[in-house]
C-alpha cells in the first residue's frame, strides 16, 4: 500500500462516519440560514457593502495563505469595478490583483455553471498573467509538467518549508482531472459535505504547478455558493483558513497519510465553516457603523481628503493613522493634513489614541477596537 491516500487501491472512493459530524453540519446548515435571512432584511446598499467586504475579505486572504500579501484598496477598487458599484476613493488595480479577483467573481457569481478544463486554465492563466510566479518561469493554463521533480505540497518560508505531501505525478493528471471535473459536475449530496470533499481531492492532485492552493479554495467558494442558493458571499472560508493554517497543514497531512476515511477531515471543515460564518459579525458590524456614521454626519461640513479618509478607516486601514500617512494617502501638504485631523477632532469624529509612540496615531470615535485593522 502506498504512502498517501491517492495511492490506495480504492482512491477516490472516500468514506465517513456521518454520525460523528451531523450535529456541526446542523449548526453549520443553521448558522447559513441565519445569516442569509439577516442579509435579507438589510437595504440594497448596506447589502452591496457588505458583500464587497466579504469579497474583498475573501480575495486578499486567499492570497495571504500563500504568503502574497495584495493591496485591499486595489483589490476593493477592482472588485467594485467588476460588479458596477460606485465607490469613494476608486483606484486601478495591478494585473495580479485584477487576476484574483476575476478567478473568485468567477468561482461564485456563475457558480451554478459547469466546471470543465477550460474553465479551471482560464482561472489558473488569471493568477499568472506574465507566465511566471515571482522570478520562475511557470506552465500556464495547462496541467503541471514535473519538469523539475515531483510536486510537493509545502507551507513554511522560503527555506524553512515543511512537506506535508507529495501529489500524484504529472503523467496521472489528466485522467485524474477527468475524474474529479465529472464527480464535480453530477455528484448529487449534501453540498457543504460536497465542499470540504472537493476541497481534499482537489488540493490532493495539485494539477497546476502553481495556484493550487487558490484554485482550491475558489471551487470551495463555488459549492458553498451553491449551497446558500446565492452568488453573494457574506463569510469568508479563507479568511477562516488563514487564521487556522498550522491546523489546515496539519489536518491536510494528517489525512493525506491516513486511509480513505475522511471523518476527521470533514469535522475540520465544518468547525472552520462555522468559526467563519460566526466571524462574519465582524464586517456586518463594521458595515452598520460605516451606515450610521455617514447617516449621523450627513449634515456635517467635511472635505474630499477628510471624506476618502474616513472611509479608508471604516473599511479597514492598514497599520495606524498619523498625519504623515494621512498626507501621502490625500496627496496633500503635512500641514493640511494636521488642518484635516484637527478639524475632526474638533468635531468629535477623530480622537488620539490612548498608547503612546514616538508618532501621534488618530482613531474613529466610537470604533470598536476589535474593529481596528493594527
Amino acid at each position: 500500500m502506498g504512502t498517501y491516500i491517492y495511492q490506495k487501491a480504492a482512491w477516490p472512493d472516500f468514506t465517513w462516519n456521518s454520525d460523528d459530524f451531523l450535529e456541526l453540519l446542523s449548526e453549520a446548515r443553521n448558522l447559513q440560514g441565519r445569516l442569509l435571512g439577516k442579509m435579507e432584511t438589510l437595504g440594497f446598499d448596506l447589502k452591496n457593502e457588505a458583500f464587497l467586504a466579504t469579497l474583498t475579505q475573501d480575495v486578499l486572504k486567499t492570497s495571504e495563505i500563500e504568503g502574497e500579501f495584495l493591496n485591499p484598496e486595489q483589490v476593493r477598487s477592482s472588485i467594485a469595478r467588476r460588479l458596477g458599484m460606485e465607490i469613494a476613493g476608486a483606484m486601478e488595480s495591478d494585473r495580479h490583483v485584477e487576476g484574483v479577483v476575476e478567478m473568485m467573481l468567477d468561482a461564485t457569481q456563475n457558480c451554478f455553471e459547469p466546471l470543465n478544463p477550460e474553465r479551471l486554465f482560464d482561472w489558473h492563466a488569471a493568477l499568472f498573467p506574465t507566465g511566471r510566479s515571482g522570478i520562475y518561469k511557470i506552465t500556464v493554463a495547462d496541467w503541471r509538467k514535473d519538469t523539475s521533480g515531483p510536486m510537493q505540497v509545502v507551507s513554511g518560508a522560503l527555506g524553512k518549508e515543511k512537506v506535508h505531501f507529495q501529489a500524484p505525478d504529472s503523467d496521472l493528471i489528466e485522467e485524474e482531472m477527468n475524474r474529479f471535473i465529472d464527480w464535480f459536475n453530477t455528484q448529487q449530496m449534501e453540498l457543504v459535505v460536497k465542499a470540504a470533499v472537493a476541497h481534499l481531492w482537489f488540493v490532493t492532485i495539485h494539477p497546476f504547478e502553481d495556484g493550487n492552493g487558490r484554485i482550491t479554495r475558489a471551487l470551495t467558494d463555488m459549492i458553498l455558493a451553491q449551497s446558500d442558493k446565492s452568488n453573494q458571499r457574506f463569510y469568508s472560508m479563507s479568511a477562516q483558513i488563514r487564521m487556522e493554517r498550522k491546523q489546515y497543514y496539519e489536518m491536510l497531512e494528517k489525512t493525506q497519510k491516513g486511509n480513505l476515511d475522511i471523518t476527521d477531515w470533514l469535522v475540520w471543515f465544518l468547525n472552520c465553516l462555522i468559526n467563519a460564518l460566526k466571524s462574519t459579525d465582524t464586517i456586518l458590524t463594521r458595515v452598520f457603523f460605516k451606515a450610521e456614521f455617514w447617516q449621523k454626519h450627513l449634515d456635517t461640513p467635511i472635505n474630499e481628503r477628510q471624506r476618502k479618509l474616513l472611509n479608508k478607516l471604516m473599511d479597514g486601514f492598514d497599520g495606524k493613522l498619523t498625519s504623515s500617512k494621512w498626507a501621502k494617502i490625500a496627496k496633500c501638504s503635512k500641514d493640511s493634513a494636521v488642518r484635516d485631523i484637527n478639524d475632526l477632532i474638533d468635531k468629535g469624529i477623530l480622537q488620539k489614541e490612548a498608547a503612546g509612540g514616538r508618532s501621534t496615531n488618530y482613531e474613529l470615535v466610537g470604533m470598536l477596537a476589535d474593529e481596528k485593522q493594527t
